[in-house]
């Protein structure tokens, strides 16, 4: 049912940016009344919240949970599908300053998603040999702080291919966790 509204919020943002978009905007893309929209999300912060969720939630789990047990081939995966996705690149275009929060003051539902998927993949590989032994948890921690800049700061090594990022990404992460 929520998936009309978060449709039309992202297609809004999408359209003029998150500082233009309204709850009243969100409202009459969906068909439907402002107190509507407003029963449900008391403010457009708790709007963005849920569709973020709802974006990059599932792009994490497609990414990292079906790498094939291999947790660098999974972080990889993510750092391509995020920095691909229509949303995340309209965000760091246009609203930069939303993601601020979350790379310098607190850890998102997004982030802490994450950080479980790693810490369990980097779990399983020490159970089966493939991941050097360290706690799980930091360590999942550790690849996250460093993956961020892969994510966000890419576009400043734009001389550089993509490719070749992702290829040394990938080898960073598996000396980082290599037995």
């Amino acid at each position: 049912m929520d998936d009309g509204y978060l449709d039309a919020a992202r297609d809004n943002i999408l359209a003029v940016g998150w500082r233009r978009t309204t709850l009243t905007d969100v409202a009459k893309r969906a068909g439907v009344s402002r107190m509507t929209m407003y029963r449900k999300w008391p403010d457009m912060q708790s709007l963005l919240a849920d569709l973020l969720v709802r974006e990059w939630g599932g792009l994490i789990d497609a990414a990292l949970v079906d790498a094939d047990g291999s947790v660098s081939r999974g972080v990889v995966r993510t750092v391509a599908a995020l920095r691909e996705n229509p949303l995340f690149r309209r965000i760091v275009e246009i609203d930069p300053e939303l993601l601020l929060p979350y790379l310098l003051d607190r850890r998102g539902r997004n982030q802490d998603h994450v950080l479980e998927l790693l810490a369990a993949a980097i779990g399983a590989g020490q159970a089966d040999g493939t991941v050097r032994a360290g706690d799980p948890e930091v360590m999942a921690r550790t690849l996250l702080l460093a993956v961020q800049g892969f994510v966000i700061s890419q576009p400043t090594m734009a001389d550089t291919p993509v490719a070749e990022l992702d290829r040394e990404l990938g080898a960073l992460v598996e000396r980082y966790l290599q037995p």
